[in-house]
Formats: structure tokens, sequence, C-alpha cells
């Protein structure tokens, strides 16, 4: 059992967090690892229950912790996803600025792009042409964007993951969700959907090829193409 210490400041929920932080980045609890629950926590700090229920639910929306319903709260995974509310929560202001989201997922998706193509195995490749079969697929039976926008997401969180950079995952994840209304309206715009199928596809088979200049290529067509989309967005 951690050491827990009794609360006496003033801030209150911010000494919980910090405390218990403490825990995780020290290593005190790993990965994967169940916190005291909430009564046991607060008799421990001294503080009443909503307290500490404030404190883990500000270091769930940092991705410090999991709250699983029903289980308890438990130190995050390493490659745990990033909360979506926290990439809302951080760029609250420009998640509306097309402009300023495109110039983001240019520079950050092409060098995330750039250099998963390089570490792809076969078994990954295959992977991603499974969900490039899946957006076909979708394309030919319904115009369901949301469906369509989350198979999008799919494969470029597989190639983020697969990049040997982890931050170029973490990355490519805050992209994903800042882009997330953006992209539900660009796939309203004619051509969208046959775009993002058709760059993905050259991408594919450039990296099938081991052919580093076509993969160049593949994803400079998306962001030039993009480009023109984003313009069209009313």
């Amino acid at each position: 059992m951690v050491k827990i210490n009794p609360i006496k400041k003033i801030t209150v929920t911010e000494q919980v967090m910090e405390q218990i932080a403490s825990w995780i980045t020290s290593n005190e609890l790993k990965p994967g690892d169940k916190l005291p629950n909430e009564r046991l926590l607060a008799e421990e700090f001294g503080v009443n229950r909503g307290r500490v229920r404030e404190s883990l639910r500000a270091l769930a929306l940092i991705g410090l912790i999991t709250i699983k319903p029903g289980e308890g709260s438990f130190v995050s995974e390493h490659e745990s996803p990033i909360p979506a509310e926290t990439i809302v929560w951080m760029y609250y202001k420009e998640i509306d600025n097309f402009e300023d989201i495109y110039a983001a997922r240019k520079l950050i998706e092409s060098e995330v792009l750039l250099e998963a193509s390089q570490h792809l195995s076969d078994n990954e490749i295959n992977n991603l042409e499974e969900i490039l079969q899946n957006l076909n697929n979708l394309s030919i039976k319904e115009k369901n964007n949301a469906a369509f926008q989350q198979l999008l997401d799919e494969f470029d969180l597989h190639l983020g993951l697969c990049s040997s950079n982890k931050i170029y995952s973490k990355l490519m994840q805050t992209i994903i969700h800042l882009r997330h209304e953006s992209m539900l309206k660009i796939l309203n715009v004619p051509g969208a959907w046959e775009n993002s199928i058709e760059w993905r596809t050259r991408f594919i088979q450039a990296i099938k090829d081991r052919d580093m200049e076509m993969v160049k290529k593949a994803i400079d067509f998306n962001f030039t193409r993009a480009k023109l989309f984003y313009a069209k967005v009313d």
C-alpha cells in the first residue's frame, strides 16, 4: 500500500491530484494498477469523497488514470489513447479554425505517415488493406459520413501506432481528435470520399513496392487535394 499523507492545505483537490500523480510518475503505482477506492482515499487523505472524485476525474481527463464504472480507477497503460475531452479542452479556441487545422495536419500527419511507412510489417500492411477494403465497401453501400470517418481514423491511428516514435503516435491521436468536426464537413463535399480512398490506395501500394518516392507523392497528393476540399466547406 502506498503512503497516503493527510491533506491540510486549502487547495484540497489539487493536492489530492498531485499526490496521486506522484505515485504514478514515481512508479509506486504502475500501468494497470488499481487505485484504492474513493472511500478509503477520502479517509486516508482526510477529505470528503467529493474532493477525491473531482481529483480522479481530472486525472482521467489528462490521461493518467482510467475510470472503469463498477470496477474502480486504474493507472493508464503507457499506450492508452489520449481522451478526446482532453484534446477538445486544450484546443477549444482552435477547433473551428479550419486553416490552422489544415496546416497542423499537413505538418504532423505528413511526418507521421512518412516515418511509419518505413516500419510497416507485412501483417500491418494487411491490416491497413482490410480497413481500406471496408472503406470501399461502405462507399458502395451507403453515404454514412460518421462510419466512414471512423474507418479513416482507424486507418490513420494504426499508422501512428506503427511508428517507431511513440511521440508521433500521440501526435496522430491529437490530430485525429482536432480534425473530427472539420472532417465531417469535408466528407459532405463531392469527391471527398473518393479522394480519401484514392490517396490511401496509392500510399499502401507504394509501401508494398518499397518505393519511398511514391510514398511521398501519395502524401503530397492527399494534402494538395485536401486543401481544395477545405476551401469548399461552408
